[in-house]
């Protein structure tokens, strides 16, 4: 199968999501975040959504992306050879409990791989007055499927800065994943797919396990950089990045590293990347832009 990069620009179909205060507390505790921005109902200013959470609201697009996408000629079956691969959030403002968000979304690049083609999508959400509180650029491989014609659309990323580690990390923790997080984080983001949480699934595509999320993996990241970095203070957080490498199995440990930092006038650029049990990365390239001062 192919995909041809004459369809960058493809345009979905406008999705509407109403934002509660349930959903917001649901997915702190999917990652074992206690941070009373996203509990306390008693705050002057309410409670705010994990960074992170953003994922969860655009996965019903991503879940019934041919529902979505409007032409007739996008080859929707490759879709079936998707992995995520790449994600990168910017954050306007936080979400925040009682949200109307529009969501527009589109295909910005199709670029060739040595394991098939890159489809990046990107979508941007806006509140009622139409201010934009995030923009999601969501990479995924499509495993096996040829791009045809020039590579298309990469001038419309984000660019993340250049990094190269030196010495040991600044710091590094262990997390231990239980056997039931990709349960519990599916059930408290309606993120589904088979993968994380069917073995008879998870076997016939050839892994031992059950995995656990990546975009759970990356909360458990962004959870510890916050806490340690931004004075446990998700308002701070203004990009968020990373490439998906490897698999994480329940029941098994992750290491945390950051990497680096790079401090400037009123941001930080922060580098880090995970290990699994076995000490291979399941996350590169990791990076978050954090405001110093709000």
């Amino acid at each position: 199968m192919k995909i041809d990069t004459e369809l960058v620009n493809t345009p979905y179909k406008e999705y509407t999501t109403q934002i509660d205060w349930r959903s917001i507390m649901n997915y702190a505790a999917a990652i074992n975040d206690d941070n009373p921005y996203y509990f306390n109902d008693e705050r002057e200013d309410g409670i705010v959504a994990h960074p992170m959470f953003a994922v969860a609201v655009t996965w019903p697009i991503i879940e019934n992306l041919s529902e979505f996408i409007i032409s007739k000629k996008f080859p929707i079956k490759v879709f079936k050879r998707v992995v995520h691969y790449y994600e990168h959030l910017i954050i306007h403002r936080l979400i925040q409990s009682g949200d109307q968000l529009k969501i527009k979304g589109k295909i910005v690049a199709l670029l060739p791989h040595r394991a098939g083609t890159l489809v990046i999508q990107q979508f941007e959400a806006r509140d009622k007055q139409e201010e934009l509180v995030f923009t999601e650029f969501m990479g995924g491989l499509l495993r096996g499927i040829e791009c045809k014609g020039e590579p298309k659309g990469m001038e419309n990323l984000p660019i993340i800065p250049p990094y190269k580690p030196s010495g040991n990390p600044i710091w590094d923790t262990t997390i231990h994943v239980d056997k039931l997080r990709s349960f519990i984080y599916d059930g408290c983001t309606n993120i589904f797919f088979p993968i994380h949480t069917s073995k008879k699934f998870a076997h016939f595509v050839g892994l031992r396990d059950i995995i656990l999320q990546g975009t759970a993996t990356l909360a458990f990241a962004v959870k510890e950089i916050i806490n340690r970095e931004a004075n446990k203070n998700p308002h701070k957080i203004q990009e968020i990045a990373c490439k998906f490498t490897g698999f994480v199995f329940p029941a098994t440990n992750i290491q945390i590293n950051l990497l680096g930092k790079n401090t400037k006038e009123r941001t930080s650029e922060l580098f880090f990347e995970v290990s699994n049990e076995d000490k291979k990365k399941v996350i590169k390239n990791g990076f978050v832009l954090l405001k110093n001062e709000l």
